[in-house]
């Protein structure tokens, strides 16, 4: 049976056993403790002496004992349940556990409960809430009278309820958060909250009063003018026809109504409120109320009275029974009506002296079906809390006794009629704590969500308090707030987004991040019209309560839900409700749903002038929080304006306009309206920080801010300004700096070519201060420059847009307008090439310019800087942890100045000590060495710093957010304080306190926390890892359900976790190295084993929902250790998630390609005939899969894939290798393969295979062309990009399964000749195939000998021995026919044929071999002619050979412009579909050739002859192509020509043979604007023709 539904004192040793593992003890002590036969009762009396001496660690200790106590407390709160437990076996652990029941007569306990959620964080807050009279928050007060009222609220029972309540109120399990409604009358926490009375004789039409809550007990006679109180519950009574209604309802009435006017007292009595005496599971006062059709059946049920009483105390009775009044009770989420009817009582002594009131009351008969009257009149008066008659012994003393109570009841009427003088409240010193909680200003972090009505026109004046609030976004009511209510007032002061309550509803199920970007939520304020728009013009009109509540209610519990649940953690934000006109249902709705979603009203402020308009919203808000609290966070009947102005007071910063440089060196004003349109950017001011008000800041907090950066976190602006002010000290400024003010200066006035957008590089070491120097940059230029810092979670085309709109804001002269400098951080090089070509492009249309118009100062993180900033020294600085001695001296200086500080405790600034000791690896394993002494290995926050730990060491910008720590360590159900970070802090061990920092993401709220520096968190994980392994922690963490599931920043968090367990390092990143796979996985393998970091991959693709590519990479690590079942298996599972996956299906194949050469390499001379056939099985499974990788790579616009190309050929070449060494196919004597050619290429199939390999004949029959088209294909990709990047650098170590990714050229021609010489062979293919079989041997030469593709021929070009290169393409031009007009040859030839002309022309233009260029061009006319699709090299021939020549165009051609132009139309159209959306860095295009001086071939020279006119290193040559340097250089002027042009528009034409042609420019800016002639060098791509070095003519 489940532990849960048994009472504790029956659990035995496996009913514990199971609630140890629910809470998290270690198996380890779970098995101890079974050991020693621990029960349920010896569970009760565990205690830490006994837990020690079993070997526990403190922090399970901890934990188990807290658990524990929790559950006996859990015991105890059930009514009678704490001692009446071990007497009741029935009631059940599950009872106990899951119930949320708290009873009357706990009071203490319920005290400290409450007093734990107070609003206050600090004593300095509480005791100015208490001097305010602020009470703290307390949901309920009971009395020594209550108390003993609750006790016996269960007793006694009425003829009339008994009917109504057969059944007994049970406890219900009700977990924690849940919402579910419960039944009238269980005992839930809500239904124990104390509710006022209604004003005696007061009508107020907003009271309420709200179910299930609880009205204090019945009282006697208190002074005569406060009433006492009667309740009845009417439940049964109310369902009555008319007439037994009234007869019950005035028997009540006029019974009490006589006890009071007898003894002179006001009074009140309530139906619709429970009497425990009457009604059994109720509880004594509980608010029920009562369904009301007819309100007349009431009022005139009084028409009783003159039945009653004596005629001639008739007219007094009348006077002093009020009529009814019907109170309504209104339930949350309920839309039944439902009323609590009350009678007052009011016995004035002008009416009552000197008479008594005996009445005879009506009773209905059932038998007669009328109503009866007592036939005796009876004297009632108030005996303690009843009305009871007087007997007939007292009636004398009792009437004796009428004076001496009229004489009371004067004097009591005289002594209240004494109006009290009313104490105004401080609303003033109200309204600073609630928004600064008791500080001297404002916390400027804060968001503010504001919900309102309509507000009128004098209000609108008072609002400018809310123009400077950081306002997310607004929950508006008002239709007309557009067109004249706050929306139009804020759109002049703030850019903001217009949505509606369904725009929040994500019916598309986007994530939440990108739910935020579609939203624009961050980027502007949200303004959510909540009840329609008047002049809106689609659907979302207006609409009444009741319609808002059936279609839109919903929707806005979604918007803050989302709000509340995924968007923000509790205290990073406040909801202010501002109440300008009368409320209504909805706005009271939107309170509820935030008072529930944020768990009370801590961050919940209310303003309101009118405290008519309060008091009808507290009235219903009371469903949900009671009327005391309400007032505790609410300013009413504060002037609008004198609110404006005190908050206002209260803000850090003062009213200062925010000022730009510009080109004439003056400033301009930046309003904040133009900022917030520029969204993309960080924009820092000329004046920047002017506007905060320094004399608020005290010393201390000015050391706090100081000591902050040095702790660890990024540099502000106010660091920057307050050491400016002499406030602070100096930042350091790293000798690094002057070089980077060097190179800008160079870019801003030296004399190198000027581009629209010029580049900075600075790279650095983590922790070296290289983003530190990047803002000193920008805080030097701000008063030269317009400075900003791009955010790159936005769009390129947003930022380049909003970049441009910044550096053209209010300059006249767009063309002398100050440069633009953007740091652009943590990058990677496709976002920052795509950025620097919108902005050329952009620039480049507005205007011509003098000097650049945009800076990137480009500054990122890596390993290995000094190398990064040799590859390209002229706009690179590197920044290492390395320090000069001067730089030393500064640092050392520094640390003596901030040890000086009051209150100095070195772990302040440990960053900077640790960066002043250049990170020396001795002197960090040193520091954490003595940081982890006597740490607790077992505890929660040693668990948190491992996990931080080992993310921060392998994922680079990697944090847990503050929020995901707090769930963590337990802190999030129990931190009710408004100061979270001093709660979390406080709940570190000293050594976390050391080490974490917070920081706040820009793009969110939300707080994260991390590891000072990585090499730190290198060291923590290599010293506890002698505890426990690194694989062991990862572990671990992946089955932390509470990190996993957390909601706030759960998107950042589950991607720092893949990239923990997927991401490799790649140089091209500034890693070290290119590894295989993550680093961390790679550690796992090499110190522990494959076999554990298999088992965590597995267990992650379990815990992170299947996860594709954590399957992928179990498929990859299991092949790269030789398990190739398991490997197929894992591949197979990443195909079944995603099947149409080209990388995937590459890992596939790459499976079947490994498995496929381990099996050769280790059976190659030993495998019997079925080996054979399984490994040619698995090499054709593996080539299958590598053509459907080339199939799925097609259909992927955003990336280019072609791994399926390259290992078909791998594949397939190894398989005709293995082929060729079968006894089957025996070689002849000159050691070639006529019989595997034969097999291969005819029908034929030798005998003793025909059977054994029936399945594999007609694929391999296939190979030849199969491996053959994925060659071409290579081919012709190679042809359109810049490749071989690295073909110079000899020095790279480049193993062979690589050889693909580095030197592809190489690779190709390899490979092209591996695979030729198969087919070279003589074969008998029969007479009638004797052509084809002359044809195929011919081409497999061409190809043997590197001639059988464009780029393998081109790469002729690049042999550094020009002869050897020289006489192969003479011996392959003399492989085709010698007179190729003649013998027509298929395209694919013809097009090689061709291109081994050009290309021997540019290495020998004197060869006998080459043809004339005129019978060249005559050859390739068939390009043009015949309009079938050849492939794009087919068409870059025909720009080549028809590019106008002057020794064979003297005569204008329009023919020949058709050919020009067509070939470079269909070019462009084949290289848009070949580039797809990938980004610009890795489709650059490739100029194979340029035009030179001279006529036919030797006008085309290709770019590799230019290189060698270029001196100096590679890196030399790479910087003058980068710059345009090679232009200035003689050697290359005098053998290129210059062709002249002119431009119209920004766009650039050249004369044809008759017409214009548009030619491409390599450099967008570099096209002058306006209408100029021009001169440049011509260059030939796959993508056209391109403009080099364009000059305007002087």
């Amino acid at each position: 049976m489940d532990y849960k539904t048994l009472p504790l004192a029956e659990w035995n040793e496996s009913h514990v056993r199971c609630w140890l593992e629910s809470i998290g003890i270690k198996k380890e002590y779970v098995e101890k403790l079974c050991e020693e036969e621990v029960t349920g009762p010896v569970l009760r009396e565990l205690d830490e002496p006994f837990l020690k001496s079993m070997g526990m660690k403190g922090g399970q200790i901890h934990i188990i004992t807290r658990k524990r106590n929790e559950l006996l407390e859990h015991l105890q709160k059930n009514t009678g349940v704490g001692s009446a437990q071990a007497d009741n076996p029935s009631i059940k652990a599950s009872e106990v556990l899951g119930s949320d029941i708290t009873t009357n007569d706990d009071k203490k306990r319920v005290k400290n409960r409450n007093s734990a959620v107070s609003d206050a964080p600090t004593e300095e807050t509480d005791s100015d809430l208490k001097a305010l009279g602020i009470k703290q928050p307390e949901s309920f007060h009971v009395t020594p009278y209550q108390k003993g009222s609750a006790e016996t609220d269960n007793s006694g029972a009425d003829e009339e309820t008994g009917k109504e309540h057969t059944e007994k109120t049970k406890f219900t399990s009700c977990r924690r958060g849940s919402r579910k409604s419960h039944s009238l009358h269980e005992n839930t926490a809500e239904s124990l909250t104390l509710s006022k009375f209604r004003q005696f004789k007061n009508e107020d039409i907003n009271f309420k009063y709200v179910k299930n809550r609880i009205l204090a007990p019945e009282t006697g006679v208190i002074d005569l003018i406060t009433p006492c109180h009667e309740y009845k519950s009417f439940t049964t009574a109310a369902k009555l026809d008319r007439q037994r209604l009234q007869a019950k309802f005035a028997y009540e009435v006029i019974r009490y109504a006589s006890a009071c006017m007898n003894v002179r007292t006001n009074g009140t009595i309530h139906f619709g409120v429970m009497d425990s005496v009457e009604d059994k599971g109720w509880k004594h006062g509980q608010i029920a109320g009562i369904p009301v059709k007819d309100r007349d059946i009431y009022v005139d049920a009084l028409d009783y009275i003159e039945k009653c009483f004596e005629p001639s105390k008739q007219e007094a009775a009348r006077n002093c029974i009020h009529p009814p009044i019907f109170t309504e009770v209104i339930q949350k989420d309920s839309q039944e009506q439902y009323f609590v009817i009350e009678v007052d009582i009011e016995p004035s002594s002008s009416i009552v002296k000197g008479k008594i009131f005996q009445v005879r009351l009506p009773r209905f008969n059932e038998q007669s079906n009328k109503v009866n009257f007592d036939k005796i009149p009876v004297l009632y008066h108030r005996v303690g809390t009843k009305s009871e008659p007087v007997q007939s012994e007292e009636l004398v003393a009792f009437i004796q006794g009428l004076q001496e109570k009229d004489v009371r009841r004067e004097k009591a009427e005289s002594s209240s009629s004494e109006d009290p003088m009313e104490i105004s409240e401080n609303l003033g010193r109200k309204l600073s704590v609630l928004f600064t909680d008791g500080k001297n200003y404002m916390n400027d972090s804060l968001l503010y969500i504001l919900v309102t009505n309509s507000c009128g026109k004098e209000d609108l004046k008072s609002v400018n308090f809310l123009m400077r609030m950081n306002i997310f976004c607004v929950f508006d009511f008002d239709e007309d707030s557009n067109v004249s209510g706050l929306y139009a007032k804020y759109k002049e002061h703030h850019e903001t987004r217009s949505h509606f309550l369904q725009n929040y509803a994500n019916e598309s199920k986007m994530s939440t991040t990108e739910f935020q970007k579609h939203l624009g939520l961050f980027d502007h304020t949200s303004w959510i019209f909540c009840n329609g728009r008047s002049d809106f013009l689609g659907d979302e009109k207006p609409c009444d309560e009741d319609t808002w509540i059936r279609t839109k209610k919903k929707y806005l519990k979604k918007a803050v839900s989302f709000i509340c649940d995924e968007i923000f953690p509790k205290g990073s934000f406040v909801v202010l409700f501002l109440l300008s006109s009368p409320v209504e249902k909805p706005i009271v709705d939107t309170f509820q749903e935030f008072y529930s979603e944020m768990n009370g009203m801590d961050y919940i402020i209310c303003i309101a002038e009118s405290k008519e308009n309060y008091e009808k919203w507290a009235n219903l808000a009371q469903a949900s929080c009671s009327i005391e609290t309400l007032e505790q966070r609410s300013i009413v009947g504060m002037k609008l304006s004198h609110v404006d102005a005190t908050i206002q007071n209260m803000m850090p910063s003062t009213i200062c306009p925010r000022r730009l440089p510009v080109s004439t060196r003056g400033l301009c004003v930046l309003p904040t309206l133009e900022e917030e349109k520029m969204s993309s950017l960080e924009i820092l001011c000329a004046d920047q920080c002017d506007d905060i008000k320094l004399d608020l800041l005290s010393t201390k907090e000015i050391q706090e801010i100081e000591r902050t950066f040095y702790q660890g976190r990024k540099v502000s602006w106010k660091n920057f300004w307050l050491a400016d002010k002499g406030s602070c000290g100096e930042v350091i400024e790293r000798e690094a700096c002057a070089e980077v003010h060097k190179i800008l200066d160079d870019i801003l006035h030296g004399n190198r070519i000027r581009y629209s957008v010029a580049k900075l590089k600075i790279f650095h070491q983590p922790g070296s201060g290289g983003s530190t120097i990047a803002r000193q940059v920008l805080w030097k230029r701000r008063k030269d420059l317009r400075c900003a810092v791009v955010k790159s979670s936005y769009p390129i085309a947003s930022v380049s847009k909003h970049a441009v709109n910044f550096r053209d804001y209010d300059e006249n002269d767009m063309r002398n307008s100050l440069p633009v400098l953007l740091l652009v951080e943590d990058y990677d090089e496709d976002y920052l090439d795509e950025l620097k070509n919108h902005l050329a492009a952009m620039a480049t249309r507005r205007s011509h310019f003098s000097k650049p118009c945009f800076i990137l100062l480009c500054c990122k993180r890596s390993n290995v800087p000094e190398k990064l900033c040799k590859a390209s020294p002229l706009d690179t600085v590197a920044v290492t942890h390395k320090l000069t001695d001067q730089e030393k001296h500064l640092f050392k200086t520094k640390i003596e100045k901030l040890k000086k500080q009051k209150d100095f405790k070195p772990e302040f600034i440990l960053t900077f000590v640790l960066m002043s000791e250049e990170f020396n690896e001795t002197y960090v394993r040193e520091f954490v060495e003595h940081l982890l002494q006597g740490i607790d290995l077992s505890s929660p926050v040693t668990n948190l710093m491992k996990y931080v730990a080992l993310l921060n060491f392998y994922v680079h910008n990697s944090y847990i957010s503050l929020s995901h720590c707090e769930a963590f360590l337990g802190l999030g159900a129990y931190t009710e304080k408004r100061v979270r970070e001093y709660d979390f802090q406080n709940n570190l061990s000293e050594q976390a306190r050391v080490i974490f920092i917070e920081l706040r993401e820009n793009t969110t709220c939300i707080s994260s926390v991390h590891i000072i520096h990585y090499l730190v968190a290198k060291e923590i994980l290599h010293q506890l890892s002698g505890s426990q392994p690194q694989s062991q922690i990862a572990m671990k963490l992946l089955q932390e359900k509470v990190l996993l599931n957390h909601r706030f920043g759960r998107e950042e968090f589950m991607k720092f976790i893949r990239d923990l367990f997927i991401r490799r390092d790649k140089k091209s990143r500034g890693d070290n190295t290119d590894s295989l796979f993550s680093p961390f996985i790679e550690h796992v393998c090499k110190v522990e084993d494959s076999e554990k970091a298999i088992e965590i991959l597995k267990t992650g693709y379990e815990c992170l929902g299947k996860d594709a590519f954590f399957a992928q990479q179990l498929a990859r690590l299991h092949y790269n250790h030789e398990k190739f079942e398991d490997a197929e298996y894992w591949a197979g599972v990443a195909k079944s998630h995603l099947p149409n996956d080209s990388f995937i299906l590459d890992t596939e194949g790459q499976v079947y390609r490994k498995w496929f050469s381990f099996t050769v390499d280790k059976k190659m001379h030993e495998a019997t005939p079925s080996e054979v056939i399984e490994m040619i099985e698995i090499a054709l499974k593996a080539m299958k899969c590598f053509r459907a990788a080339q199939q799925a790579a097609k259909s992927e616009i955003d990336s280019m894939n072609n791994a399926g190309y390259f290992g078909e050929v791998e594949v397939g070449c190894r398989l005709l290798k293995l082929l060729s060494t079968l006894d089957v196919f025996p070689r002849n004597t000159q050691g070639e393969h006529p019989e595997l050619v034969r097999y291969l290429l005819t029908d034929y199939i030798p005998e003793e295979i025909k059977k054994p390999w029936g399945k594999l004949h007609s694929r391999l029959k296939g190979l030849r062309q199969n491996i053959y088209n994925a060659l071409d294909w290579i081919s012709e990709d190679l042809s359109y990009f810049q490749t071989d990047k690295n073909q110079e650098k000899q020095d790279e170590d480049t193993k062979e399964e690589k050889e693909e990714v580095y030197k592809p050229r190489k690779w190709l021609k390899r490979q092209s000749e591996v695979y030729a010489k198969f087919f070279t062979s003589e074969y008998s293919m029969g007479e009638n195939n004797a052509e084809s079989e002359t044809q195929l041997i011919r081409r497999m030469n061409i190809y043997k000998y590197g001639g059988g593709s464009v780029t393998t021929i081109l790469s002729f070009l690049t042999d550094s021995k020009e002869k050897r290169s020289v006489e192969k393409l003479e011996k392959i031009i003399a492989f085709y026919p010698a007179d190729p007009q003649k013998e027509r040859l298929e395209d694919i030839d013809l097009i090689n044929y061709i291109f081994c002309h050009i290309t021997l022309a540019c290495l020998s233009s004197g060869s006998s071999k080459l043809l004339p260029f005129q019978t060249l061009r005559e050859l390739s006319n068939r390009f043009f002619k015949q309009r079938t699709a050849f492939p794009a090299s087919a068409h870059f021939l025909l720009t080549l050979l028809y590019w106008p020549d002057d020794a064979l165009d003297k005569e204008p051609n329009s023919d020949k412009d058709d050919i020009l132009i067509s070939a470079l139309q269909t070019m462009k159209r084949m290289h848009d579909i070949k580039v797809k959306n990938i980004a610009p860095r890795k489709k650059k295009i490739y100029t194979h050739f340029f035009l030179g001086k001279g006529s036919g071939l030797r006008k085309i020279m290709h770019k590799t002859r230019i290189d060698k006119l270029i001196d100096g290193s590679l890196n030399d040559r790479r910087m003058k192509w980068q710059h345009g340097d090679v232009w200035n250089i003689g050697k290359i002027r005098d053998v290129l020509r210059r062709v002249s042009g002119w431009t119209e528009n920004g766009k650039l034409f050249v004369q044809g043979h008759v017409g214009q042609i548009h030619i491409v420019a390599l450099h967008y800016d570099s096209v002058p604007q306006g209408n100029e002639n021009v001169t440049f060098y011509l260059g030939f791509s796959f993508n056209g023709l391109v403009a080099h070095d364009i000059q305007v003519n002087k």
